[in-house]
């Protein structure tokens, strides 16, 4: 069975993006640091895979069956040109008219984010299901569909931006830390 997991690189402040994030600016001010983790890029996602022990931990989320994201996250991605990686289902949970999908992978989802999940989950079959964007996550939480959470934590304060989480409350089991070259990665269970 399948676990729906957030991949989140994090401040230690608590922070996912600097301030003034959105399109051209995904990260926000200053907040590209976040991802300072990964590889250069290239425009090929495997271009982000990067070296050591932090190899392993960006393997898993690229096996990953399907991807659930927020709508305000995918907007502000470009909608990755509706490809996020090796052709998965992209689901984007949204109110209203959602626009047309930029590709047969994206699934605009009307009917909630349980609704989101559900279908996210039956598309990936045994591998897991990817988690992006936080206003999302805080939604996937209060509903009780969010399974583990991957911090990527990097060892700065970013001092302003977009928090990961506002005023939710979970119980959390720490199942596994790597500690890797500028980043520790922090994986949890949600309890409750």
């Amino acid at each position: 069975m399948s676990n729906s997991v957030l991949y989140m690189s994090m401040s230690l402040d608590g922070f996912i993006a600097g301030p003034d994030d959105g399109p051209g600016q995904g990260l926000g001010a200053g907040g590209e640091v976040l991802h300072g983790w990964l590889g250069d890029g290239g425009g090929d996602p495997m271009g982000y895979r990067p070296s050591g022990p932090s190899a392993a931990i960006f393997d898993e989320f690229m096996a990953t069956g399907a991807v659930v994201v927020g709508r305000r996250t995918f907007d502000i991605a470009g909608r990755w040109n509706g490809d996020h990686h090796d052709g998965v289902p992209i689901f984007v949970p949204t109110r209203g008219e959602p626009p047309e999908p930029p590709s047969d992978n994206v699934h605009y989802v009307t009917d909630g984010v349980e609704s989101a999940m559900a279908q996210a989950k039956a598309a990936a079959g045994d591998a897991n299901v990817m988690v992006h964007g936080a206003e999302l996550a805080q939604s996937l939480l209060r509903a009780g569909v969010l399974d583990e959470i991957e911090i990527h934590l990097m060892p700065l304060l970013l001092g302003d931006g977009r928090r990961l989480f506002g005023g939710e409350r979970a119980a959390l089991e720490l199942i596994r830390v790597v500690d890797a070259p500028g980043v520790t990665h922090l994986r949890y269970e949600v309890k409750s």
